[in-house]
């Protein structure tokens, strides 16, 4: 697999240069706002894992927005990933889970936060500077602008999505 200690892309990864920065960019926000947060360094390297390897499949041949998530957690765990949290957080980053742990709620919102995208920068900055101290306000804010996008295109809402939606806002 990887080196001990040392968290990358898997070689299996398909990805684009501009796909690979997408992913730095959000190991680089989680492992700051892990910092940020004083996580124990465990999880960190969860939270880690599952940046790395959320979109090492995006620019496969047979991938799309949706189908990506699940052949990485599949290829992960055929490559012996075998913590289900970071299977669960990689599997449906594009979704959302109402099942999920702080692995898969910190890589949706840095997938969705990350300074690289273009759309609605300033805004994005300032849920990412407030997502350490309010996760779970900032978690509501960033489903509810994917779901609205989702809406707006006219696409269906997965089960997963509603179910994640669902369980923020019955807190």
């Amino acid at each position: 697999m990887r080196p001990a200690g040392r968290v990358t892309l898997p070689d299996w990864a398909v990805v684009t240069p501009e796909r690979r920065a997408h992913i730095e960019r959000v190991a680089q926000l989680v492992g700051d706002w892990a910092q940020a947060l004083h996580v124990a360094p465990a999880e960190r390297e969860r939270w880690l894992r599952a940046a790395w390897l959320h979109d090492a499949l995006r620019d496969a041949p047979a991938a799309d927005e949706l189908a990506h998530g699940p052949m990485a957690a599949d290829r992960a765990a055929r490559d012996g990933e075998t913590d289900p949290g970071v299977l669960d957080a990689v599997r449906y980053h594009s979704l959302g889970s109402a099942r999920w742990d702080d692995v898969g709620r910190m890589l949706y919102l840095a997938d969705y936060l990350e300074p690289g995208r273009e759309f609605a920068r300033p805004e994005r900055a300032a849920l990412a500077a407030r997502a350490p101290r309010e996760r779970d306000a900032v978690l509501i804010e960033v489903a509810r602008r994917r779901i609205i996008r989702a809406l707006g295109a006219g696409w269906p809402l997965p089960r997963e999505t509603v179910e994640f939606w669902n369980s923020l806002v019955s807190r």
